[in-house]
């Protein structure tokens, strides 16, 4: 049997197998590790939603703002991340993320208004792009193994950031609404030590020589005028509009469904083991259902897949808005398809063309969270307009939209599967290289 260069290592040690994703430089745990708190603040206010209402006398549509607020600035500004990392670096743009978060997240627990909160999320977002962005561009470049499990091993830290949030938001929250955010400003300050001690720094801040081409401001959005990546970005806004419909808006019907079967002092900590049971679906299909799905039947095929399941149970959803068993069970449910669509989003984004891993990063991220931005402030005022299940039904037609915008640009996404053989990207440029 010939063996390639790439396994001939591996040939000589008689290990067949592939390289484990569990082996790992420090550098790469380090930044999953903050990854993994960096994620915990998308869910965190999750469980006190309904708590920051009440207290602070606030409409949900206000309450979800701390959303809105947050993704515009994360999705806006990972438009400008790579530029930033190319001329200062991986580690000190991962730093300054860092310390933005830890501060904009100390601010919103001392705040007095929703307004202030509103606001000091939107910086905690600005310290969020500069990270999320940097930090999967950085796993991909330091992780053994491949991008496929360097992308997992990404995946696999939002799945437990985000799961891990509401319930880290439930508990504290059961004691103050205030309590989340200096819990995130505690835990953010844990993962700013560990990147300084782990991740090496200067001219090899990723072990990888870095390319002499800072990259142009331009970029990013020059990159959008490629038409897999533009098919590609608006099919995960459109995706993305979907999950956060989900994940702001879900609190409150899921507390009002409480309420009416009963069931008393649900609040805070009863959100936190629901949204926590969704995130722990999403970490584990982020891992093990995203790589069964596309090795059997492909990205693009898996994308369509997931994203009609997602649409059809967001239409159900709808239904049984008032049903306390039924939307947790959805609420749950849909944790294991967005997992498998968060991973193979991701993956295709690295693959959908030869721009350097910083760019296509910040390009897809900038986009897709502005999908999120947006879901909030629609689900309020449809909610308040319409009714309790209409932002589901919505979600549904934003989500089906997606799939033909995938139908549509079919051919233009032809290599997330491979199908177009390039010469490969020198490595150092594919993660840190000049304008595409």
């Amino acid at each position: 049997m010939s063996v390639s260069p790439g396994n001939e290592a591996q040939t000589k040690d008689g290990e067949g197998a592939e390289p484990s994703i569990l082996r790992q430089p420090r550098a790469v745990w380090a930044v999953a590790f903050a990854a993994v708190i960096a994620f915990m603040g998308i869910g965190l206010v999750d469980p006190i939603l309904p708590a920051i209402s009440a207290e602070l006398h606030a409409s949900p549509s206000q309450s979800m703002l701390l959303f809105t607020s947050y993704l515009f600035i994360t999705g806006g500004m990972m438009f400008f991340t790579s530029f930033v990392s190319s001329r200062i670096g991986a580690k000190t743009t991962l730093l300054i993320g860092l310390i933005l978060i830890v501060a904009f997240s100390a601010l919103a627990g001392f705040s007095g208004s929703v307004d202030q909160i509103i606001g000091f999320r939107a910086g905690w977002g600005l310290g969020n792009a500069l990270f999320i962005s940097t930090a999967l561009s950085t796993i991909v470049g330091a992780a053994s193994g491949g991008a496929d499990k360097a992308i997992i091993l990404y995946e696999a830290a939002l799945g437990i950031g985000i799961a891990t949030g509401p319930l880290l938001g439930g508990l504290l929250g059961g004691i103050s609404w205030r309590g989340p955010f200096f819990g995130t400003a505690v835990l953010m300050a844990i993962g700013f030590i560990a990147i300084v001690i782990l991740l090496p720094g200067g001219k090899t801040d990723t072990g990888i020589r870095t390319s002499p081409e800072p990259i142009k401001l331009s970029a990013t959005f020059r990159a959008l005028a490629r038409p897999g990546v533009l098919v590609l970005g608006i099919a995960a806004l459109l995706y993305n509009f979907g999950f956060f419909i989900l994940l702001a808006y879900s609190p409150f019907p899921v507390e009002a469904a409480a309420a009416k079967a009963g069931i008393e002092d649900f609040g805070a900590m009863g959100l936190g083991y629901v949204f926590f049971g969704w995130g722990m679906c999403v970490a584990i299909t982020s891992v093990f259902g995203a790589p069964l799905l596309t090795k059997r039947i492909g990205r693009r095929r898996s994308l369509v897949v997931a994203l009609i399941a997602l649409a059809v149970l967001l239409a159900v959803m709808g239904f049984l808005v008032e049903s306390f068993v039924g939307i947790i069970v959805c609420v749950i449910v849909a944790g294991l398809i967005l997992g498998v669509l968060n991973t193979v989003f991701t993956e295709s984004a690295m693959e959908v063309s030869d721009l350097p891993r910083p760019v296509a990063s910040g390009t897809y991220s900038g986009v897709r969270f502005i999908g999120g931005a947006v879901a909030p402030i629609v689900a309020g005022i449809v909610s308040e307009s319409i009714g309790t299940g209409a932002p589901y039904f919505f979600g549904t037609a934003v989500v089906f939209l997606a799939v033909v915008v995938i139908a549509v640009g079919w051919k233009t996404l032809r290599r997330v599967d491979g199908h177009i053989d390039e010469a490969p990207v020198d490595e150092a440029y594919a993660l840190t290289g000049g304008d595409a």
